[in-house]
């Protein structure tokens, strides 16, 4: 399918101004909710996280524990990589008071003077549902498997809120000092197992690339997360595997000369970073996420499945040459 320069502009506009008011609202709803179980953020103001993102974070405290948490909007809003089809912001509660760690062989947590945590991520989780129902009196409050879903209406958003552990990889740390961690957060799905997940250096690595890139990074992310739509309304069949948040990974690999070897035609550009992708399978199982830590591909039947998706992204797309 053909497609103007038009065409691809709009893909890889964002949608408005407006998201960024969303993703405040979205974190002082579940401040406010969380101020019912009488935590309090000591009259601080929310912060935006970093420059360029509406990422935005606010640290909170229970009155009568110890119990300390950050709330974290994170994902495609927060990265403003978003497209009309992803109404749902992401905050991530992030119990930092207990916390998972690594350490390296020969490591233990008494050589840092730490004790064990005595609140689970789980009790966390009951917590903010506890504190969402009685915000939102039981309308529209949804546990989910990984996250508790709140469903917007005319006056708040809609909203996927995750309890999570904050993790500490010590790994690397030689001095036993207890701040010199890569920090990330735990998820423990009701259904078992854990997931970790950087959503701090997603949103650093995000902005870099995007520079680096002279700001094609975040437009193209958007037009193919926009392309997967219209290839699925022209019969093409996408792997359940194929995530936005796996799509902007994909991307983050590809070579910044991909991007920047037209100054000014994203159409252009577009179509030579689909060619990169299909012409570099080769080194596919080296992807990293946006992260720059996980593997993007946890298995052969996951990377085969983006492979297909670009095979097919690669013979859909065409760009209008006479325009």
């Amino acid at each position: 399918m053909k497609f103007t320069e038009k065409q691809i502009n709009s893909m890889a506009s964002p949608i408005s101004q407006s998201e960024d008011e969303k993703c405040r609202n979205a974190i002082r709803m579940v401040r406010d909710a969380m101020k019912k179980l009488d935590y309090t953020d000591d009259g601080k103001e929310i912060r935006s996280y970093m420059a360029d993102t509406y990422s935005y974070a606010l640290d909170l405290r229970q009155r009568y524990t110890s119990k300390k948490i950050t709330l974290l909007v994170q994902g495609s809003y927060a990265n403003r990589t978003n497209i009309t089809t992803e109404s749902d912001v992401d905050v991530a509660v992030i119990l930092e008071s207990t916390f998972i760690p690594k350490y390296r062989n020969g490591v233990t947590g008494s050589d840092y003077g730490f004790s064990d945590g005595t609140f689970s991520v789980y009790e966390l989780k009951n917590e903010v549902q506890d504190a969402l129902n009685q915000h939102f009196r039981g309308q529209g409050v949804e546990r989910h498997d990984k996250c508790i879903k709140v469903v917007g209406n005319t006056y708040r958003v809609d909203a996927d809120v995750v309890p999570a552990y904050r993790y500490r990889d010590y790994s690397d740390d030689y001095r036993y000092d207890d701040g010199n961690y890569v920090g990330g957060i735990e998820i423990r799905p009701d259904s078992g197992g854990k997931i970790i997940n950087y959503p701090e250096q997603h949103i650093r690595l995000g902005i870099a690339k995007n520079k680096v890139t002279k700001y094609n990074f975040k437009k193209c992310v958007r037009i193919i997360k926009s392309m997967r739509e219209r290839m699925e309304e022209n019969g093409y069949r996408v792997n359940s595997k194929v995530s936005s948040f796996g799509l902007e990974s994909l991307l983050w690999n590809v070579d910044v000369s991909a991007y920047t070897k037209y100054s000014s035609i994203l159409r252009y550009t577009f179509g030579e970073i689909v060619s990169f992708l299909k012409n570099d399978f080769v080194n596919f199982g080296t992807y990293v996420e946006i992260n720059g830590i996980k593997s993007l591909f946890p298995d052969l039947v996951t990377q085969n499945a983006y492979q297909n998706f670009i095979n097919d992204l690669y013979n859909f797309y065409e760009y209008d040459i006479q325009e």
